[in-house]
């Protein structure tokens, strides 16, 4: 009991715990805001990985596009549906589709 109390007593001892205390607490970079700091890099970097696939994934779509003309044709009839000359397009939709986009619009 003894040596505790003198060890409370130690101006050194106090200093340090003092410190510790304000680095842990009261410091603007203390450990709450070093752990909301690493959730956010975190999330960022998700946001970053699946941002570069996407870029991947149009940059491939683009070369395609642009060099392979019938795959730019099946692009622009099923996107904006183009036709040809004396051609027509019928859209078909499913009952159970539409009934389930209204629904869940509810």
């Amino acid at each position: 009991m003894k040596r505790l109390f003198n060890l409370i007593k130690n101006k050194y001892f106090l200093a340090s715990l003092a410190f510790i205390v304000w680095m842990v607490f009261f410091d603007r970079n203390d450990m709450t805001s070093q752990l909301d700091y690493r959730s956010k890099v975190n999330k960022l970097e998700e946001e970053k990985d699946f941002y570069t696939k996407e870029i991947a994934k149009a940059e491939k779509d683009l070369q395609e596009l642009t060099t392979n003309p019938d795959r730019l044709e099946k692009f622009a009839r099923e996107r904006y549906y183009m036709r040809r000359d004396n051609e027509d397009i019928y859209v078909v939709v499913d009952e159970k589709d539409k009934k389930k986009d209204n629904k869940s619009s509810f």
